[in-house]
């Protein structure tokens, strides 16, 4: 049996800048622990920052954006599976990989539902309260729903973003997978090497700065700091994240205790020396890497609604969830305050990693899903007219447009 996978990335993978990152190792890993050989093939150039997949015995290929090239080599390569990084790609490489490789299947792996962070920020920007009614009238919901019918299989990350597509958008059941992050469960053994209450000291912040909530998040928690400060005079908040603006730089004011250390190879070590997470995120999608990454770290968290959405599904919050930034502030003074506050916290957070991402757990529906579609690969295709229908007409509109700008460029 054909056992090649080709992951088409929107960028070079970088586990430790982002969520995003270590979302596609995580898949990545997850094909070549069960036989699969891996193709990683992105148009993006390479940053200082991106693993060397190799080095995981993964084949890495740089390809080009409206090039006819890369329809040779799909040709040849001739993947079982293609998994699409984010819509975009499947925008610019899908029917490409329809003509070329027409029994491939498709998979989108939307990381969060772009569409819904994007018209979240513009109605924050506009003063405006979420809607439903904004993201149906918003072009990238057209085009990223779009690129979801058209795939064979749409991996979604968060449980409102499951019932969101399914109750406003009625995608069909059959094209969605829930699937989050696939984590180790926390065991006894791990909890027993992490730091104590005691031990530990100081707020943390984690985040990529090319991620607007990110940076939204520090300049909120730049404002409420002062009331936390004068709360807690001896403690400090560090910030860490790749790709730090001027902007953001400008924030570092050692006297006040708000540390800016910029880019750090192991967030889990910082994370794991801390008493508490702080993420005000007021807008945004998908699931937070920075929160289960606190949660792997027995580091107990304070977010917003939107940072905890779709995260822990009836299951206590790791922490507290305030959306009033005054009020935020109090709850992370009383959380690093009070131990049993911290500690039941703590425990809340083991429970919802062994609970929702447990990677043994999700590995295998994931696998069974695979071996279903491609066993039922026609008939899957024929139930989702809607899909064929919008492949047919992605084929003719992108396939042209895409030929022009190769034509342009050649001059």
């Amino acid at each position: 049996m054909n056992s090649r996978v080709l992951f088409i990335g929107y960028v070079w993978v970088e586990p430790n800048s982002s969520a995003a990152g270590s979302r596609m190792m995580q898949l990545i890993t997850l094909f070549s622990d069960n036989g699969y050989q891996v193709t990683f093939a992105s148009p993006a150039q390479k940053g200082e920052n991106a693993v060397q997949l190799i080095e995981y015995g993964v084949e890495e290929v740089a390809i080009e954006l409206n090039s006819s090239s890369f329809d040779s080599f799909v040709e040849n390569l001739n993947p079982r599976i293609v998994v699409f990084d984010r819509f975009m790609m499947e925008e610019q490489f899908g029917w490409r990989v329809a003509k070329y490789c027409p029994e491939a299947i498709r998979i989108l792996d939307t990381e969060d539902l772009h569409f819904l962070r994007k018209t979240r920020y513009e109605q924050l920007k506009k003063g405006e309260t979420f809607s439903n009614k904004a993201l149906l009238q918003s072009d990238e919901t057209k085009r990223e729903i779009a690129s979801i019918l058209r795939c064979d299989l749409s991996l979604i990350i968060s449980s409102y973003e499951m019932q969101l597509l399914k109750e406003v958008f009625k995608i069909d059941d059959s094209i969605l997978l829930y699937l989050p992050f696939l984590l180790d469960t926390i065991e006894k053994v791990d909890q027993e090497k992490w730091l104590s209450y005691e031990e530990r000291e100081d707020f943390v912040f984690v985040g990529n700065f090319f991620h607007k909530p990110n940076v939204d998040a520090v300049l909120e928690l730049k404002k409420m700091w002062r009331n936390i400060r004068d709360r807690l005079p001896k403690v400090n908040v560090h910030i860490y994240g790749a790709y730090v603006s001027q902007q953001i730089q400008q924030l570092h004011k050692p006297e006040q205790g708000f540390l800016l250390h910029g880019y750090t190879s192991s967030a889990i070590e910082k994370v794991s020396k801390a008493k508490v997470v702080l993420a005000p995120l007021r807008f945004g999608a998908g699931i937070k890497g920075k929160l289960t990454e606190a949660m792997i770290c027995g580091t107990p968290s304070v977010t917003t609604s939107t940072g905890a959405e779709g995260m822990h599904d009836n299951f206590p919050w790791n922490g507290f969830i305030e959306d009033d930034l005054n009020v935020f502030s109090e709850l992370a003074v009383k959380l690093y305050s009070e131990k049993e506050n911290w500690l039941q916290a703590q425990n809340n957070g083991i429970k919802i990693i062994n609970s929702i991402y447990d990677k043994h757990v999700l590995s295998r529906v994931f696998l069974e899903k695979i071996s279903q579609l491609i066993a039922n690969l026609d008939a899957h295709r024929t139930s989702n007219f809607l899909g064929s229908l919008l492949q047919h007409q992605t084929l003719q509109a992108t396939k042209y447009m895409s030929k022009w700008i190769e034509e342009k460029n050649k001059k």
